[in-house]
């Protein structure tokens, strides 16, 4: 399936914007215009990273460099780096705050997030969490960043004012993203070997529930009318996930189950709610999908072993490939955060 134009399936219009695919094994970001669903530009020279986010201004994109223990920042117009800035061993994910002046970063090997002035790119401090953290989200109201540790089953509680943790929350089995309900009531979390999403209490910091959705779930949102959240099923490459699994959040359960392509890994929504993106990390694509049709309709191609997703309102003002010369790619060999 391909759809080029700016109408997609049932006359619908495609958001105008851009989307940020995290290419690991290639070592490049795929940029996309949402608009037309066609590649737009491929930046390459960028190692194994494993996480693309737009700032939420979405003037800039971030990325982790798993080879090189570092964050960069790009310019999201001109698509030239804006700066790197070291952070722990096998970093995962980045995030940045709503006001722009401080990233986050998840350090797989160290057990710890790296805490950056995001303006002036150095390293502020750096909190441990728990064994093998990989996703982190920031809450709606700045409050915390949530941060979900593979490797100990449990989320730890940064409060952004102290830059300490505050809690550990146990959840289950290799919890891999968080996400936040828009209205900051609850948290939700994927385990990835219960093929579960958990759901938590923000006041008290509690699990509420628990819901089975695909194998081998990773990331997961929420839609931003916080009527669903959206779940990511990799499975393993022997056997490969396909599905989004969509979980009705008032009644906590899933209410459908949208086949996208092989490992589906990363996901985002645009701001109106109506499309989803899912990297499909087998695949080597970025599913569209109609949220109110409930299907896939496109599937764009992408680099090699495609994993997180952001989306930005903003369209680059160049396009083509570029060089970023950050280093090469991991190879096909690249232990990646599953």
């Amino acid at each position: 399936m391909s759809l080029s134009s700016s109408t997609l399936a049932g006359g619908t219009s495609a958001p105008q914007g851009t989307l940020w695919v995290a290419d690991e094994i290639s070592g490049s970001l795929t940029v996309v215009d949402a608009a037309t669903n066609r590649v737009r530009a491929t930046l390459k020279g960028v190692p194994a990273p494993h996480n693309v986010q737009l700032s939420p201004d979405g003037k800039s994109a971030w990325a982790v460099l798993g080879q090189n223990a570092q964050a960069v920042k790009i310019d999201a117009g001109s698509l030239r780096v804006a700066g790197t800035v070291a952070t722990g061993a096998g970093p995962a994910h980045v995030i940045v705050s709503s006001d722009g002046q401080r990233a986050y970063v998840t350090n797989g090997e160290a057990g710890s997030v790296s805490i950056i002035d995001a303006v002036a790119m150095k390293p502020l401090t750096t909190v441990k969490v728990g064994s093998h953290p990989h996703g982190l989200r920031p809450s709606p109201d700045g409050r915390w960043v949530l941060v979900a540790n593979t490797g100990s089953g449990s989320v730890s509680w940064i409060d952004t004012r102290t830059a300490r943790q505050v809690a550990d929350t146990p959840v289950g089995k290799a919890p891999a993203q968080v996400a936040f309900a828009p209205n900051n009531r609850v948290a939700y979390v994927t385990l990835r070997d219960e093929n579960a999403v958990a759901r938590i209490d923000v006041a008290t910091r509690k699990v509420l529930g628990k819901v089975a959705v695909g194998p081998g779930p990773i990331q997961l949102t929420v839609t931003p009318d916080n009527r669903f959240v959206l779940v990511a099923n990799q499975g393993t490459p022997e056997r490969p996930g396909t599905t989004l699994s969509v979980i009705d959040a008032a009644k906590f359960r899933v209410v459908a189950n949208i086949t996208t392509g092989a490992g589906a890994h990363g996901v985002t929504v645009d701001p109106t709610g109506r499309f989803a993106y899912v990297t499909n990390t087998y695949a080597n694509t970025l599913s569209v999908v109609d949220l109110a049709a409930r299907r896939t309709v496109t599937q764009i191609p992408t680099g090699r072993g495609p994993n997180g997703v952001s989306f930005s309102a903003l369209r680059p003002t160049v396009t083509g490939a570029r060089n970023l010369a950050l280093g090469e790619p991991a190879g096909d060999d690249h232990d990646s955060h599953h």
